[in-house]
Formats: structure tokens, sequence, C-alpha cells
């Protein structure tokens, strides 16, 4: 394999990763800002598709874990990686350091708990942080 294509193979896999974070970062900092947001008094985090999607995004992730399901964040950077004859899991100073706030041990039953505690939580902002009702014009 040509450095050139490596190098590439390889950025796209620390891409998939920032992705990855991002998306992690969404589902809890989201909630965070949404029971914030209502001691706050801010209005962004009644926007009902802000929520809808966010609700969306902690539902995905529990039911991946109820049918233990790997993330294909997760499975799609491995296959960049080991694509580009990388070793997983080592490498850039950005895949070290995001890796490390992603990826922990534990017992897989934390994780699916976990999660459903999580995604309990985010459903439970549905009624106690009401999202806006839609205004249909007139």
């Amino acid at each position: 394999m040509m450095m050139s294509e490596q190098w590439l193979l390889l950025l796209l896999a620390d891409a998939m990763l920032i992705i990855h974070v991002l998306f992690v970062a969404f589902v809890v900092l989201g909630l965070f800002a949404v029971y914030a947001g209502y001691f706050l008094k801010w209005r962004w985090v009644r926007n009902r598709v802000f929520r809808i999607v966010h609700l969306c995004a902690i539902g995905y992730v529990v039911v991946q874990s109820w049918l233990g399901a790997v993330c294909p964040l997760t499975t799609w950077e491995m296959a960049l990686r080991a694509e580009a004859g990388a070793a997983t899991y080592t490498g850039s100073f950005i895949q070290h350091w995001l890796q490390s706030l992603l990826y922990y041990s534990a017992p897989e039953w934390m994780f699916v708990v976990g999660y459903s505690v999580f995604g309990g939580l985010v459903l439970a902002s549905w009624w106690v942080v009401r999202p806006h009702r839609r205004v249909r014009p007139r």
C-alpha cells in the first residue's frame, strides 16, 4: 500500500472517531442542556426537532446495546485502520485521546444498564421539560 493511501485511510479513521465523539457529546450534553435549560429558562431546549433528534440518538444507542450490536461508527473506524495496516487503538494523538474518552472496559451488562437508564432520563425529560407544541399556521 502506498504511504499516501495509508495516510488517507488513517485520516478517515480519525475523522470517524471525531464524529463518534461528537455524537456522544450531543447525547450526553444534550440531556444536560435540557435540564439546565429548564432552570435557566432557555427556550431552545424545548425545540421539538432538537428533542426528537436527541431522543432518537439515545434510542438508537439503547436498542443497539440491547441487541448486543457494535456501533457502526466503531466498526467503520476499525475497518479503516485495519485497511491502512495500523493497529487498532494506537496511533495518532487525536486517536489516542478521543479513544480514551470513548472506549473503556466494563462488563457488557453495565453498558446495557447505563444506556437504558440514560435513555430513560432522556425520555423522562419529555415530561419534565416539555417540548413546544407545533403551532400550525392559520
